[in-house]
């Protein structure tokens, strides 16, 4: 790691330069499962205090007396962010405690009022004038409380209670580490996605389920299910449309799978991204939704290779590692514009897929990529306890050759993953449920991705046994990297620093590489500080494309005819001291030659399309 003459912690992106704390991401956050109206968004100003881990928090007789930091934060950043205007890291053991009030309209009376929280980081309890609502434990995954009962006419205080263990705990973290650097960053803490509320009636629609089938050959269906808040028989009216054209009417049970023929499919992809309207009636309660019918799946190609499949023809997915981090708000970006921003500047490069890495994104985030047409690896976000650099970074990426095996189902193994503790590894399996549930409802998600370089690894066949039978219309990178089971639907390789050979696959898995490239070019007041991490430096836009393009004529052009199927190039943007991204990290600053980077990527796709004959 290299020390640079400059850095700036106080950068911001445009968004940020025009950031209102008045109106702070005001959009509704759930598209999938849409209520036009009886919502109320509780983003904006907060107070916040911050408690050390001998003080009572809740009890407190003296609550300002006490705290360590008193003052106002702006929900939905964290304490560490600049946006959040706190500026101060909630350490482990030390508790922060968010207030504020809120009305209950008068319609809302005779109604069932929820609280919503996109993700709060890492443990929340919740207090409705002072009685307890419910608690949460995750950091990434969105949860909803009821608080009907709790209400009171006039103002209401709600309180959210919240501790940050970071990788002090085996809960999931992320690329988040108390002691930062590298490709390790600042820890954040507390709320970081939309908190709102929302009236509903006695009976409400609690959730849809669509899923696309394709049985024969331009005979495509969705089963569709939708679920009520009570076990209530009746009927719910639906209606499917496509373009402001109505496809179908009909009736369903509530509770029940139906399957629905699609007349005239429109079928989803990157270049084309047919999305169908969804809306579903029952009593009181009216909800809007959508779906979109794709496959993704392994196909096998010319002698016999395996190759992945969009729509039932070889695709090769070319996409980028997206840490999803923003220099003002760290995990929350400043706005609903620039999160679309990043997705369309990577369509511009040429790029179909992003690679969610170690981190789950706003429902927002999804329904973006669903709507713009880019397809979506999610990693699962990592946890366990401390990794070992030495085992599962530096010696697999340089001194170990090929995917390593190392058994990762024995009880003795489970401390080489940072996988001691057993709660840990029982959360995980309620984690994958979770997961899936809060986003599978998303079309551009093709692959469910358990576990990375180790971080966290165990069980993996096991693992992909149960994420299967949870999800089957996806795929599944086990082990992406490195510690291979032998499992799941890809050969997942990391490669940074050899020449990459790929060898045709024999045991029907696809050949992927996940993470490659990761070429440094520190630029000038565009950088966050005076480090700079990567796998190469560079010192222009032209030396830094000229790498590129060495990468995609001597390792990957090459290896399409054994298969490559996927390509993820290391990364989107820069993060912190990590300056390898396509981005500077304020996102004011494109890397590499536009035109150049286009021209390689269209390369790239045509050479799969002339050795396997994709569309």
């Amino acid at each position: 790691m290299k020390k640079k003459a400059t850095g700036n912690h106080q950068l911001v992106t445009v968004w940020g330069e025009k950031f209102d704390r008045e109106l702070v991401l005001p959009e509704y956050p759930r598209p999938f499962l849409f209520r036009e109206k009886d919502w109320k968004n509780l983003n904006g100003c907060w107070n916040y205090r911050v408690y050390g881990p001998d003080k009572a928090a809740q009890n407190s007789e003296n609550p300002r007396e006490d705290a360590l930091y008193d003052g106002e934060i702006c929900v939905p950043f964290s304490p560490e962010t600049l946006l959040s205007g706190v500026g101060r890291i909630l350490n482990p053991g030390e508790r922060g405690v968010y207030e504020r009030t809120f009305l209950c309209p008068e319609a809302w009376k005779m109604r069932r009022t929820f609280l919503h929280f996109g993700a709060v980081d890492q443990t929340a309890e919740v207090f409705v004038n002072g009685k307890k609502a419910g608690e949460h434990r995750d950091g990434y995954l969105p949860f909803s409380l009821e608080i009907t009962d709790l209400c009171e006419e006039g103002e209401n205080l709600l309180t959210v209670s919240v501790t940050d263990e970071t990788d002090l705990s085996a809960l999931p973290k992320g690329k988040q580490r108390i002691e930062r650097g590298g490709m390790w960053y600042t820890p954040q803490s507390g709320i970081w996605q939309t908190v709102w509320l929302e009236s509903v009636p006695k009976v409400y629609i609690r959730d849809i389920h669509a899923v696309p089938a394709r049985k024969l050959e331009g005979d495509w269906y969705v089963r569709i299910r939708v679920n009520l808040s009570e076990d209530t028989p009746g009927k719910v009216s639906l209606k499917l449309s496509r373009s402001g054209r109505t496809v179908l009417e009909t009736e369903i049970s509530q509770g029940v799978e139906t399957e629905l023929r699609i007349p005239d499919p429109e079928l989803w992809s990157p270049e084309m991204p047919a999305l169908y309207d969804l809306s579903a009636c029952y009593g009181e309660d009216s909800v809007s939704s959508y779906f979109a019918l794709r496959s993704f799946e392994i196909v096998t190609g010319k002698d016999g290779i395996p190759l992945t499949a969009l729509n039932g023809k070889p695709y090769f997915c070319l996409g980028l590692l997206d840490q999803g981090y923003f220099p003002e708000g760290l995990y929350t970006a400043p706005s609903d514009e620039a999160l679309v921003s990043d997705i369309l500047k990577m369509k511009a490069l040429g790029f179909n897929l992003l690679r969610k890495h170690a981190k789950i994104e706003p429902q927002r985030w999804y329904y973006h990529c669903d709507r713009l047409g880019m397809l979506v690896w999610q990693d699962f976000v990592n946890g366990g306890g401390p990794y070992s650099k030495l085992r599962l970074t530096y010696l697999p990426n340089i001194f170990m050759k090929g995917n390593r095996h190392v058994p990762d189902h024995f009880p003795w193994i489970y401390g080489f993953f940072g996988r001691s503790d057993k709660e840990g590894r029982q959360y995980f399996d309620e984690q994958m449920r979770e997961t899936v549930r809060a986003l599978g409802h998303s079309p551009a998600i093709v692959e469910w991705g358990p576990f990375n370089e180790g971080w966290g690894q165990f069980e993996a066949n096991a693992a992909t046994e149960k994420l299967r039978a949870l999800d089957p219309t996806r795929l599944i990178d086990q082990a992406s990297g490195w510690f291979d089971q032998k499992g799941g639907d890809f050969f997942s390789i990391h490669n940074y620093f050899r020449k990459l050979r790929i060898k045709p696959q024999k045991d029907g898995r696809a050949a992927a590489l996940t993470e490659s490239g990761g070429y440094s070019f520190y630029v000038t007041d565009h950088a966050y500080s005076e480090s700079v991490y990567g796998y190469g430096e560079f010192q222009s836009r032209e030396a830094l494309t000229d790498r590129i393009e060495k990468l995609y004529r001597e390792d990957l052009l090459p290896n399409i005819k054994n298969g490559l199927s996927v390509l993820v190039y290391t990364q989107v943007s820069d993060v912190e001291e990590e300056v390898n991204g396509l981005l500077t990290y304020d996102r004011k600053v494109l890397k590499v030659d536009e035109a150049r980077m286009r021209k390689l990527n269209l390369e790239l796709l045509d050479a799969f399309a002339r050795e396997f004959g994709a569309s």
